[in-house]
């Protein structure tokens, strides 16, 4: 065990902290749409050069610099569009920061591998748990090549990440890059052009708690009427009094509908978002509020009815019912989803997913969900895994982070909990205590099913190991050898068992093939082990 890492404890995920629904503005005539686009076009135009004040400022930036900015939009807006604006000009350099961030350590791993690899003769074997040589001579100088190239944008990241600059596209990069390469993203210019424009307008608004309906600068009744507090410059297009303008169309929230309209009927802060949808030409509004995280259930009280231990893959969970004393009950169940094509195909096959599986959990009466707390920042970078492309893709294509948040936030609503494992090692020796003995004629036990239980048993805190029954009260030679039997351990100890010193004893592992029938026996029946017949010496005399 000397060379396995320290496996963590099993924790209990807290629920989510906010709910976010959105649902289509329909019903809008023309005139409707031509004032979002001038509000969002105008709004958006002052986002962008907040943004830059605020990128411009970097590290130097402060509550007075803050205070600054929103005195410099507010005559063009009004003093909450412009503490909207600030807020996500703001946030969005936080995210720009932290992504930077983990382009350092990406870019530090990548070094680090090659280094060690480079240092290592050219051809030598790889240890266990650290790679090897490289194959050949060219190889090897175009990763010394390589090596120059990631050392210099190191130094680059580190340079801007210690002056504060972060680079940040308003609209997003990949729209932006889409420009130089209209063909392969099957647009026209003028269709790009569209979408660009829209992506940078910015009609979003916090809500406010005790203001009327939760939000006063976009206002949402009860009833589903829209109004907007018009920006200064655009006050000449309200049709209502106080330079407000009131949507033709309604809106519902089949989502979450009750809930939205009891804090709204309540006067408790509501934000929302406009955005135009250019591909369907459809017109959203998304609403998001903020609400108290779900007291955790104690780990004991969530295990009290068993645990389902779900597996994840790249396009399948694999999922199976244990009962309170970590043994699998029925069959394992598996969940498919493809993850191929646009992203809201991709999202909604997660969803549908974790909605079976949470269908199937309150079915089995279980009130704990196990999954693994998976991270593949750092495993998935070409210098780690070389040529093996088809892996790195594998894992890259893997939604944990995505998967782990949907699954917290649909659970919370079915009272489900979810607790998350160390995943080290539990397809392995999942797969080599249990996929075996659960594997009939009629039923094909995989890697992934065993797995499940591994993750399962972590959670509840029980080795991953079986325990089997012993062999039948005769010999043992009758009904075969004692297969592996758990130590007297106290519960959380994993992995094989040390291996014990002294005589030979007559048990197998549980792969290996019972050959014991085709070799020569050196005991003769009946007689004990290691003792020879010995003829008796006395002959009956008359």
């Amino acid at each position: 065990m000397g060379g396995l890492r320290k496996i963590g404890a099993p924790l209990v995920v807290p629920g989510p902290s906010g709910v976010a629904v959105r649902t289509r503005l329909g019903q809008l005539t023309a005139m409707d749409a031509e004032v979002l686009r001038q509000v969002g076009a105008h709004l958006g135009a002052l986002a962008s050069r907040d943004l830059k004040a605020r990128c411009r400022d970097g590290l130097d930036h402060g509550a007075a610099s803050w205070a600054g900015r929103k005195r410099e939009l507010t005559p063009h807006s009004s003093a909450r569009w412009a503490g909207a604006i600030t807020k996500a000009s703001h946030d969005q350099w936080v995210l720009a920061r932290r992504g930077a961030h983990a382009h350092i350590q990406s870019l530090e791993a990548g070094v680090c591998t090659l280094r060690h690899r480079l240092s290592l003769p050219v051809g030598e074997k790889g240890a266990k748990g650290a790679p090897g040589g490289y194959r050949s001579r060219r190889e090897w100088h175009a990763k010394a090549r390589r090596l120059h190239v990631l050392e210099h944008r190191l130094a680059r990241a580190r340079a801007d990440w210690e002056a504060g600059r972060v680079r940040v596209a308003r609209g997003g990069k990949r729209l932006a890059r889409a420009r130089h390469h209209l063909a392969v993203a099957g647009v026209t210019e003028a269709g790009w052009r569209e979408r660009w424009e829209a992506a940078r307008w910015f009609v979003q608004a916090d809500g406010e708690s005790g203001k009327r309906f939760g939000n006063e600068t976009i206002r949402i009744s009860p009833g589903g009427e829209v109004s907007i507090r018009l920006p200064a410059p655009l006050t000449h297009l309200a049709n209502t009094a106080h330079g407000r303008y009131v949507l033709t169309g309604r809106v519902a929230f089949a989502h979450r509908g009750q809930e939205w309209a009891d804090r709204v009927a309540a006067h408790r802060a509501v934000a929302y978002r406009i955005h135009h949808d250019t591909m369907r030409g459809r017109w959203y509004v998304t609403a998001s509020w903020q609400k108290p995280v779900t007291r955790t259930v104690p780990m004991a009280a969530a295990l009290e009815e068993g645990v389902i231990g779900v597996d994840m893959n790249a396009d399948h969970l694999a999922a199976w019912h244990l009962d309170t004393h970590g043994n699998p009950v029925g069959d394992p169940r598996c969940f498919s989803y493809d993850l191929t094509g646009p992203a809201e195909h991709r999202d909604a096959q997660v969803r549908h997913a974790l909605t079976r599986l949470l269908h199937w959990a309150t079915a089995c009466g279980v009130k704990a969900i196990a999954v693994e707390d998976l991270d593949f920042t750092a495993e998935k970078t070409r210098e780690k895994h070389g040529a093996r492309r088809r892996f790195r893709q594998l894992i890259s294509g893997m939604p944990t982070a995505r998967l782990r948040a949907r699954l917290t936030s649909m659970a919370d609503a079915t009272g489900i909990t979810i607790i998350a494992v160390d995943p080290a090692y539990t397809s392995r020796w999942g797969a080599q205590h249990w996929q075996k003995p659960l594997t009939t004629s009629t039923r094909r036990t995989t890697r992934h099913d065993a797995a499940s239980i591994a993750i399962g048993r972590r959670a509840q805190g029980y080795p991953i190991r079986r325990r089997t029954a012993p062999p039948r009260t005769h010999q043992s030679d009758g009904c075969g050898h004692r297969t592996v039997q758990a130590g007297p351990e106290p519960p959380g100890r994993e992995g094989p068992c040390p291996r014990i010193p002294g005589s030979r004893t007559r048990s197998v592992p549980p792969d290996t093939a019972r050959t014991r029938a085709t070799r020569t026996p050196n005991t003769v029946r009946g007689a004990r082990s290691g003792q020879e017949r010995v003829q008796d010496s006395l002959l009956p005399t008359e």
